[in-house]
């Protein structure tokens, strides 16, 4: 996964998805989409404001599974220091926070 950062300075966090033709089917290329829309909505009340992500998934990443795709989003976030502090460190299937 690749993910560029944009500071928009205000406003709520915001994603496009990116993922070309040659990466594989149409079916393949919105499963990724999908699962990129749910790991950044699961995210995104943790971000801070006036973000703009471009996140791009190579063929790799595409037969990745949604955790793998959420972990890797969730670490790259942590690493350009874009998380609130208080982010709960594992999800349940539902989204929700769980010990």
């Amino acid at each position: 996964m690749r993910l560029l950062f944009l500071d928009a300075g205000e406003g709520l966090p915001r994603l496009g998805a990116a993922i070309g033709k040659r990466q594989g089917s149409s079916v393949v290329r919105s499963r990724g989409r999908r699962t990129l829309r749910e790991a950044f909505r699961v995210c995104r009340p943790w971000m801070k404001d006036g973000i703009w992500i471009v996140a791009m998934l190579r063929s790799a990443g595409l037969r990745a599974g949604t955790g793998e795709i959420y972990a890797d989003m969730v670490a790259l976030l942590k690493k350009e220091e874009l998380l609130r502090p208080g982010f709960p460190p594992v999800f349940s299937s539902g989204g929700e926070a769980s010990d």
